[in-house]
């Protein structure tokens, strides 16, 4: 984790200590609702901290991936380009994507024609 993860999950960490005290004081002096309300928030800046050191995690296996090809075979220029390509090529079609999966252009070779029948 570099300098500012820290920092943002200091902060997620305090956040949540904050909410969680507050589930305390809401469960002994106010409704039991708020306290459930508060004990649920404070799980969520969890989420986040967990989160940054996925983050990290992700970064580093990165540099250790940049890095070895580098040592190997030099970096290839069109790296992000062919990955992006292949991603794109195994997706479907235009319209699938516009449409939230309903449709399918007439080339797309998952094209399912539709029935009247409901």
């Amino acid at each position: 984790m570099n300098c500012s993860s820290r920092l943002l999950a200091g902060l997620y960490v305090a956040t949540s200590a904050g909410l969680s005290w507050t589930a305390v004081l809401e469960y002994r002096y106010g409704p039991m609702w708020a306290a459930c309300l508060f004990a649920a928030a404070g799980v969520v800046p969890v989420i986040g901290v967990v989160r940054e050191s996925v983050i990290g995690d992700q970064r580093r296996a990165l540099a250790e991936w940049a890095g070895r090809a580098a040592a190997t075979s030099g970096p290839e220029p069109d790296a992000a380009e062919d990955i992006v390509r292949a991603e794109l090529d195994g997706a479907c079609c235009e319209r699938w994507w516009t449409s939230l999966g309903s449709d399918h252009d007439r080339s797309c070779p998952h094209r399912v024609p539709r029935s009247s029948a409901a």
